[in-house]
């Protein structure tokens, strides 16, 4: 795997538009531009965010509910023979579900998404602000406050999914020394990653949710090394 940029000191200038892009193509051209949907699906909500129906939008928590903890490749599986299951007409109780994925807290989550899907996309839309709809994404089954991110990106909210990856990055480049990546999250590193994601923002006029997805990416497949 080809190393795009070695970070061993705080040096903003590493992160011009011209290494983001340059990110962008290589997983892109790699076929690796994607997390449930494809990058370009996720940048096009974001810019242009969908009212989705209930059913998709319950595929969205369901899979963030089967990713968190889990790596993509194995998330995305389970995912998809998940929902070939639900929508070939089967029962969506905890039973039948088990042998596809044997979490018995993620599964009966899952079942509570889908079985309440047209209230929980109702309760939803009918937020009137991104903050309510933030607090509102993190009162659904197996849904915290890191989580909530991940859906709300992917819904088309213009917000961060503070991963480990992403943490480590912020710190990186904008970090205090000392500082650690984990949970729950420190404001000190958070605040890092966020004046990355301005900073970032400033130099491609992408949308900081695009960005994240783009950079969290990056750095998991190792074209960003830590130092």
């Amino acid at each position: 795997m080809k190393v795009f940029c070695s970070l061993n000191k705080k040096e903003v200038g590493c992160f011009d538009k011209n290494l983001f892009f340059l990110l962008e193509e290589y997983l892109i051209k790699s076929g690796l531009a994607s997390d449930k949907d494809e990058f370009c699906v996720i940048k096009e909500r974001l810019v242009n965010p969908p009212v989705l129906s209930p059913n998709e939008f319950a595929e969205e928590v369901i899979y963030v509910i089967l990713a968190s903890g889990f790596r993509q490749k194995i998330a995305k599986q389970k995912f998809f023979q998940i929902m070939e299951f639900i929508y070939s007409g089967n029962d969506v109780v905890p039973e039948k579900l088990l042998p596809i994925f044997g979490n018995v807290n993620k599964i009966n989550a899952i079942c509570k998404v889908w079985k309440n899907k047209e209230e929980y996309s109702k309760q939803f839309y009918n937020c009137c602000d991104v903050k309510s709809k933030m607090q509102y994404l993190e009162t659904l089954p197996h849904i915290g406050n890191i989580t909530k991110n991940h859906i709300a990106r992917n819904l088309g909210i213009n917000d961060v999914k503070y991963d480990v990856w992403i943490q480590r990055l912020g710190i990186a480049i904008f970090g205090e020394d000392g500082l650690k990546e984990g949970f729950p999250l420190n404001e000190k590193v958070k605040a890092a990653c966020d004046k990355l994601f301005s900073f970032i923002e400033k130099e491609t006029s992408l949308p900081r949710g695009y960005i994240d997805v783009v950079l969290w990416k990056s750095c998991q497949i190792g074209l960003l090394e830590f130092s």
